[in-house]
């Protein structure tokens, strides 16, 4: 398909503390593992996947998600109960929840989101 989204590529500063947070949650929506090498691993869905690199042309410490550049990644959940589930279960596995206090509708009163982030500033949004 021209045009589609054909992969994401992360560049974090520790691949192994990085992958149980995006393995549990993009295994959880549905990503199988792709690709796994020394510097890093990736998930597919469909087409399109999503890497981690841990690569030592890295610039800084963390990614800052409030500079120019990559703000979020969204990804479509099945259910608002299924948001619930994952925002729920998200902190076992590293994920911090953002914007708490307007949960589930920071994104508006039409929206049903959970908005979490990483270790490393990165922001994924989880929409019904």
């Amino acid at each position: 398909m021209s045009g589609g989204l054909h992969h994401v590529e992360l560049w974090v500063p520790d691949l192994a503390g990085a992958i149980r947070p995006w393995g549990w949650l993009l295994t959880e929506l549905g990503w199988a593992e792709f690709q796994d090498w020394p510097a890093g691993r990736s998930w597919r869905r469909g087409e399109t996947y999503l890497v981690l690199e841990q690569s030592p042309a890295l610039s800084g410490p963390a990614h800052d998600r409030l500079a120019p550049g990559l703000n979020h990644l969204a990804f479509t959940v099945g259910t608002p109960a299924e948001v619930d589930r994952l925002n729920k279960t998200a902190p076992e596995y590293g994920w911090a929840p953002l914007f708490a206090d307007r949960y589930p509708h920071a994104g508006g009163p039409e929206s049903y989101a959970a908005y979490l982030e990483d270790a490393w500033g990165y922001e994924v949004e989880l929409a019904a």
